[in-house]
């Protein structure tokens, strides 16, 4: 089966998203998605100019071969663009093969191991009392794992706190916008915040937070120890992981369980992380971590040393890396637990998907492929829009921090 035609579409329903969609010379033909969130368009020239034209031809039943043709044969190996670009094929093939097979992506995966995927939604407000209605909301509608983000008093923005509820989209501005930082205001607070939602909402939930890299090893290990009586699930991206031993640090400290790695590109990121054993989940996912073939050898290292996994699904995910991720949970023996952030009306109708949420659970769905399309007619009255990330400077003397 011959790779006939791929394409890029670049789309903005409510935020922008790239997807590769491969032809074949049968006529089935599978998508993938290449969103780099800040950086869209680079990986958008990467497949136009340098992917697309090699994969012309080609079996597209050699999933792996294609994989190591890709990496390999790039010479300069890893990095976001790259792993992004890689995933996207990597994700449209594996579409197109369970397409080809007439299964859901999980069977050729190895089946299931569990019976729906267990999801986290964010519950974030202005102060702890809004926070606290917004956790006590998404008990209400089933979920039973929610991540918890507030504002912080005398800080004007904080992540993870936007201006709605269901729909937080940080990519908000033509050229980024510049937020103020202070460590010593967020340490004070955010142990009052989870000491006042475990006092409305008790023990029965499972209860996360984002700590989004702006610690240093030992005011984590600190927050990690002041969270104990809490309970949490998990503690994220406590510090910048670059040093995966920092992680060491922050583990003879406390006992609160870590994750880290929607940021990763390949198992190199968390080899010592893992291998160590000092986090509890990792966090690649599909588009970011070159796709279902290397995020499946991820999982295998980390199921050595027990462990888990806990994939990234924010909004600049598109719902076509929401549906391979899904797949790839329903398979894995180690899971842990799904990010799941709505995305909008608008983006849902461009890509119509068959995984479906109940009480607290995504369901993949049993259609052949991952289950997810593109209304390409629907996704041309989106153009693109640039948007970036925001950064971070120091609320003393201005100084870049990690956002």
């Amino acid at each position: 089966m011959k790779i006939t035609n791929a394409r890029v579409i670049v789309c903005s329903p409510g935020r922008n998203f790239v997807t590769l969609k491969l032809e074949t010379d049968e006529g089935l033909t599978g998508i993938g998605d290449a969103t780099l969130n800040g950086r869209e368009l680079s990986v958008a020239a990467y497949l136009t100019e340098h992917v697309i034209p090699c994969l012309i031809g080609r079996d597209a039943h050699q999933i792996e071969d294609i994989w190591q043709y890709l990496y390999k044969g790039a010479y300069w190996r890893r990095g976001p663009v790259t792993m992004t670009a890689i995933a996207a094929v990597d994700t449209a093939l594996w579409d197109i093969k369970a397409k080809a097979a007439g299964l859901p992506l999980y069977q050729l995966l190895g089946g299931k191991s569990r019976t729906g995927v267990m999801v986290y939604g964010h519950a974030n407000g202005s102060d702890i009392e809004h926070t606290v209605d917004e956790v006590l909301r998404y008990a209400d509608a089933g979920y039973k794992a929610i991540r918890a983000q507030s504002g912080v008093p005398g800080l004007e923005k904080v992540y993870g706190v936007g201006k709605g509820t269901l729909f937080y989209e940080p990519a908000d501005a033509d050229l980024p916008s510049e937020h103020d930082w202070s460590t010593e205001k967020y340490l004070r607070h955010t142990p009052k915040l989870f000491e006042r939602i475990r006092e409305k909402l008790g023990f029965e939930h499972h209860l996360l937070h984002d700590v989004h890299h702006r610690l240093t090893p030992i005011e984590a290990g600190r927050l990690g120890k002041s969270l104990e009586p809490f309970n949490l699930f998990w503690m994220e991206d406590a510090t910048p992981a670059e040093n995966q031993d920092a992680f060491r640090l922050i583990r003879q400290h406390t006992t609160t369980p870590l994750a880290v790695g929607e940021i990763f590109n390949s198992i190199w990121d968390c080899k010592e992380l893992i291998e160590n054993q000092l986090i509890d989940y990792v966090r690649a996912t599909v588009v970011h971590a070159g796709g279902i073939t290397h995020l499946r050898r991820i999982a295998d290292l980390a199921s050595l040393y027990q462990v888990r996994t806990g994939c990234h699904g924010a909004t600049d995910l598109s719902p076509v890396c929401m549906g391979a991720a899904l797949h790839f949970d329903l398979w894995v023996p180690n899971f842990g637990i799904q990010e799941y952030m709505r995305h909008t009306e608008e983006t849902d109708a461009v890509f119509p998907h068959a995984y479906t949420f109940d009480q607290g659970m995504l369901y993949p769905g049993d259609v052949p492929g991952h289950g997810v399309e593109i209304d390409e007619a629907l996704a041309a009255k989106y153009p693109y829009k640039r948007a970036y990330l925001p950064v971070n400077r120091l609320q003393h003397d201005g100084t870049l921090w990690n956002w």
